[in-house]
Formats: C-alpha cells, structure tokens, sequence
C-alpha cells in the first residue's frame, strides 16, 4: 500500500518536525477508531485494529507534520450500539475523524450520524450494505473499500457459465450486508438463467440444521453461504457435521482467514469453494506479497492470521484513504475540514492486495475483485485468486439509473431478475 506525503514531511523528516516550534504548536490529530471488539464479528474487528495500528506504526504516527492519537472503541455489529460509540468518540473524545465501522447496519447508521456533524469526518472501515453510499449518500462519509454487491462482481456468471450450475440453494444473513452480497450474485445468476433458493437467518443464529436439512435433500447443483463470524462457523460446522456434499459458492467474508483458522471439521468441506471478493491469501501482485509479509512479522505471535482478513484489509485501506489526504492538506483540518474533504474525494492509491483505488461521485470506492478458489497449500487451506476484475463500480459497470431501478436489496428483493427477453 502506497500513498504521498507531502513535499515539506518528506524533506525534513519526523525528526526534523517534531524539533520545529511551528510543530509544537500543531495539535494531534485524533482519529477515532470503530470497531467490532464484542459480538459475532469480534475476530474481524480485532484484525482491523492490527492492520491500523501496524500503519500508523509504520509511519511513526505521523502525516502532514502532526502525529495521530488513535482512540479506539468497541461495538457488537448492533446499529444502536455503534452509534451510541460513534458519539462518544465525537462527544467525549473530541475526534476529528472516525474511521468504521465494520459490519452492514452500522454503516448505514454512521452514515445517518455524519449527517448531524460539522467539522468531522467519518470514513468507513470495513462496513459493505450497498446502500450507504449507493442511495441517499451523505457528504460527509466516504468508504474507501468496495461494498458487498461489488465483492460479488464475476462469480454469478462464473457459477453459471464456467461451472455449469444451474440451480442453487443460497443461505444468507438476514441483515443489511447479506442483502447486498446475495443480490450482487443473483444479478449475474439470474440473468444468465440461474434459479435460486433463498434461506435466510438472523444475525446470531447458533441453530441450522432445520435448513441444512432441507438443502441436503433437495437436488440444486451448489450451495451459497453468505455468513461470516461466528454465524458462518456455525453454519459450516453443523453443513459439514450433517454430510454436506454440494459445491460450495461462498459469501466474500466466508472464505477468510478468520474461517479458515479456526479449528474443526468445516475446514474439510470448504477445501475448493470458489467465491470473490476484495482479497485473497494468494495475489500474484508483489505488493501485496510485500504486505502480508510484513503483516506476519508484526503480528503472527501476537494473535494475528497467516493472511490479514478481508477486514483488516479494509481498515488498512481506509486508513490509507485518510493519510492520503492527510498528507495532500499537510494535516490541516482547517475550515470545517473542507479542504481535507476534498483532499479525500480525490485520493488515489494502492489498496495492500495492489488494487487502484479511486472514489465515484457518492464518495464511493471502484477497485479491482478477485475471483478465488480455497486450496491447500503449504499444508493449510489458502483462498487463491485466479481470475480478477479491474475497475469495478458500485453498479457492477452498468448505467446507475437502470441499477437503481431495481431497487434496494433486501429478503424480497434480492436481485434475481431475469434476462430481458
């Protein structure tokens, strides 16, 4: 990951800054971190805060001739709570930015918050419901990681076209990012003649094995898992405890480290699912060779993944988003942060995986999609990318007004509509 920092840090260095009374006077940034420490997500939420940490560590806490305190926080995946955090971090901790949250519902309640605020920012971390960028956007939030309809783009027309599959049972998070995940498959599915099943669960369920049984006596040709947490280890351990056989497609934070490092016998039956989504273990990118390399110095005897997660990665592409433009107004914040917006709706750079990254009008990020495949390697399963989608936008590269017409996703709309005839 790659980003500039100003001509004046990078000549006189950290050193030379902190040594200047111009410096001294500077304030600390205060950079407000969110994220899931508590809940269903609690693993994906830590891995974030290590990606951060391990950032700010890398370029001594400072950007733009003023260092950053980071102030973290903790929620549970809950709207209420995040939001409840997310105003602590402006009200008591007097933030200046908040970078999160991490999963759906929050984002679109953050999204809402930033609404009320004036001389703050919020950038996401790794939260990917569609729509908190795609309808009714705020000015005053950007998400620098794609959403979870985006993570989808390709793999609708590979299980279709390429694996032959022409029915499927999809199992899903009955929440806001499940929705947009399941309708960015479906889209591609369903127009190339796919039919879909659809089961769909509340966020915390620890009981499956009503729909598992119904899955495994039905005769689709592939099954859909669009959980993650502790919810898509539950789902996978009862699948795979019960027999399980069908191909397995999978949701973009199924088929991750924080899945796949976890003991039991889900492991075994997730060995060749293909899925997508904004990373894999394996890139052929020395980028991102270079990063999760460094990744594995800092934190593999510390709690950390052979491969940060699909969340860490988004955290650490948010934060780049930040420094970027940090670095472009030499940390000023100045006047309501309106530079420093600027500076961060025009931010171009390397996401870890060696993705482009670039902001849409509505503050959205287009990057690149991996097409990925779980294989064992070097005696543990590794999600491979073997195919990749350059450029993908938040309407899968289709005119915006046709994608909005579809309307939201969500349990009854999602996505599956036939090719036009």
């Amino acid at each position: 990951m790659t980003f500039s920092l100003s001509r004046r840090t990078a000549l006189m260095g950290t050193g030379a800054l902190l040594a200047t009374p111009a410096f001294a006077q500077r304030a600390p940034i205060r950079l407000g971190g969110l994220a899931t420490l508590e809940g269903p997500f609690a693993t994906g939420g830590q891995d974030g805060f290590r990606c951060v940490q391990m950032e700010l560590e890398r370029i001594n806490n400072t950007v733009g001739g003023r260092r950053i305190e980071f102030i973290r926080e903790s929620s549970n995946a809950q709207a209420d709570v995040a939001l409840a955090r997310a105003r602590k971090l402006i009200e008591q901790d007097n933030v200046d930015i908040i970078l999160g949250p991490l999963s759906g519902a929050e984002g679109i309640a953050l999204r809402d918050y930033s609404r009320t605020l004036t001389g703050k920012t919020i950038v996401n971390g790794s939260s990917g419901a569609a729509d908190t960028t795609l309808r009714n956007p705020s000015t005053n939030f950007f998400r620098f990681n794609t959403d979870g309809t985006q993570w989808m783009a390709g793999l609708g027309n590979h299980v279709f076209r390429t694996m032959g599959i022409r029915d499927v049972a999809i199992v899903a998070g009955d929440y806001a990012f499940p929705y947009a995940q399941v309708f960015g498959f479906n889209i591609e599915f369903c127009r190339a003649g796919g039919r879909t099943t659809h089961y769909w669960a509340p966020l915390g369920t620890t009981d499956f094995g009503s729909q598992i049984a119904q899955i495994n006596r039905s005769d689709v040709g592939a099954l859909v898992v669009v959980h993650g947490g502790t919810d898509g280890l539950a789902f996978m351990t009862q699948y795979a405890q019960a027999g399980g056989n069908k191909p397995l497609i999978a949701g973009s934070i199924m088929a991750d480290q924080s899945m796949l490092s976890a003991r039991g016998p889900h492991r075994r039956v997730m060995v060749g699912m293909i899925s997508s989504g904004p990373i894999a273990d394996v890139i052929d990118d020395q980028s991102w060779r270079d990063y999760v390399e460094r990744y594995r110095r800092r934190w593999l005897n510390e709690g950390g993944f052979q491969s940060p997660s699909i969340h860490g990665v988004n955290y650490a592409t948010n934060l780049a988003g930040i420094l970027t433009a940090l670095a472009a107004v030499d940390g000023d914040l100045s006047g309501n942060q309106a530079a420093f917006q600027r500076a961060l709706a025009a931010a171009r750079f390397k996401a870890p995986t060696g993705a482009d990254v670039r902001l849409d009008h509505n503050r959205q990020a287009i990057s690149d999609i991996f097409i990925n495949r779980v294989e064992e390697r070097d005696g543990r399963a590794q999600v491979v990318a073997f195919s990749r989608a350059n450029g993908i936008n938040q309407t899968l590269n289709t005119p915006e007004a046709a994608f909005l017409a579809l309307g939201s996703p969500s349990r009854d709309n999602p996505g599956c509509v036939p090719a036009a005839t």
